[in-house]
């Protein structure tokens, strides 16, 4: 479903007839006709399909859309109210800004702008948002001049993102992020919940947790999407904090990895060494971390909590660590490697469980107690969660309940 991102002009009147009751005193406070005022409204309850006020003797009051509309809207223009007021604190700024600068921003610049710090190019922006690349242009020049500041800096290579442009593009991308939710809950409350949950995975989720929540999940919400991003670590992290993705799920890092992500913990499976299931190793009575330095090995790249259970492994046994190693965390590829060769790998054994179910591939017995890992979630910290989100948060839970 592909979700237009409301005028934020429109938003602000709402909001200022949100808590004056009236349009008329909206119109005195925000400076705008009341025909415009009333034409504003009536574009928004166009877009989203629904009635935002009920109009009565006394005044106009949000109905149960607007209520849910309002939360949003105010979430939403806290990002972009608290970004512009960082621009402020600039003293260098300070004559070219003025306090109501966010009044004068429109959604058309901000898109342009998220879409060009995304790709770093101004023709691949305009292809995305399917405009001209002169429209781009126009949008991004004009958003500096009212802010005063340079967004894009010209290299050898192309443009360069400044760092005010990061910050506000992050705090566009979290505002829209908020919109999109508001339209999703409206469209629920109307009997017509087609939303997306996007979230990002890492490996071990992907093979038991995941499938399995989307699976229960989708018995009864068949019309919503999940859409699931795959990457790095970091990666997956940055989409997190940008508002591109609302959850993370796998491995998670001790300590947080920013002070604007909480995380929470669902399960802490150890780590187990396969092999192929005629291995030679599982013909000795009992296998010794020399035995296992002697052989080749599939690991993940260094940092990951997997790699530093390996190394810890061999110097916890006083022991010089493997040295022919492939460095993968492709699923795929770790099982072909292992069918292929003596080589081991250090796993969740839950990742290997259709081929060790099939006894294509087998558990070496050596203690790993200590290479318990907390694999769980991890969000903003200020993140409001959909009803249908947070159902889909339980069904995550009590799937990992279930491997507990």
């Amino acid at each position: 479903m592909d979700i237009q991102i409301p005028n934020l002009r429109h938003l602000r009147v709402f909001l200022a007839v949100c808590e004056l009751k009236s349009i008329t005193r909206a119109s005195e406070r925000i400076y705008l006709s009341q025909p415009a005022i009333t034409q504003a409204i009536a574009k928004l309850e166009k877009q989203l399909e629904t009635h935002l006020f009920e109009r009565h003797s006394d005044g106009m009051y949000p109905t149960e859309s607007g209520i849910l509309w309002q939360k949003r809207v105010t979430r939403s223009l806290e990002y972009l109210r608290d970004s512009t007021a960082e621009l402020l604190k600039d003293p260098s700024l300070k004559e070219n800004l003025s306090a109501n600068v966010l009044a004068q921003i429109s959604t058309t610049q901000l898109k342009a702008l998220v879409a060009v710090c995304d790709v770093q190019n101004f023709s691949i922006a305009s292809r995305n948002l399917g405009v001209s690349q002169s429209s781009v242009h126009r949008a991004a020049r004009d958003l500096e001049k009212l802010l005063g500041i340079a967004l894009f800096e010209k290299t050898n290579t192309g443009i360069n993102a400044t760092d005010a442009a990061k910050a506000l593009t992050k705090a566009s991308k979290l505002a829209f992020s908020e919109l999109r939710q508001g339209i999703y809950e409206i469209h629920a409350l109307q009997y017509q919940d087609v939303s997306t949950i996007s979230l990002g995975s890492m490996p071990l989720a992907r093979t038991t947790i995941l499938p399995k929540s989307i699976l229960r999940f989708g018995d009864q919400h068949p019309d919503v999407n999940v859409n699931v991003i795959e990457g790095p670590y970091p990666d997956l992290l940055h989409h997190l904090r940008h508002g591109d993705i609302d959850i993370v799920l796998g491995a998670l890092r001790y300590p947080a990895p920013a002070d604007d992500v909480i995380q929470e913990e669902l399960w802490n499976p150890p780590l187990s060494i396969i092999c192929r299931a005629d291995h030679p190793l599982l013909q000795l009575e009992t296998v010794t971390a020399e035995d296992l330095a002697n052989c080749a090995w599939v690991v993940p790249a260094s940092g990951t909590p997997t790699r530093t259970a390996f190394k810890a492994l061999f110097d916890q046994a006083d022991c010089t660590p493997p040295t022919r190693i492939v460095e993968s965390s492709s699923q795929i590829l770790i099982r072909e490697l292992l069918l292929g060769s003596d080589r081991l790998t250090l796993i969740s054994r839950h990742q290997m469980e259709r081929e060790l179910d099939l006894g294509l591939l087998k558990i070496l017995s050596y203690p790993l107690e200590h290479t318990r890992r907390p694999i769980g979630l991890c969000v903003r910290k200020n993140w409001l969660p959909t009803i249908t989100q947070s159902h889909f948060l339980s069904v995550l839970r009590e799937i990992c309940d279930q491997f507990r």
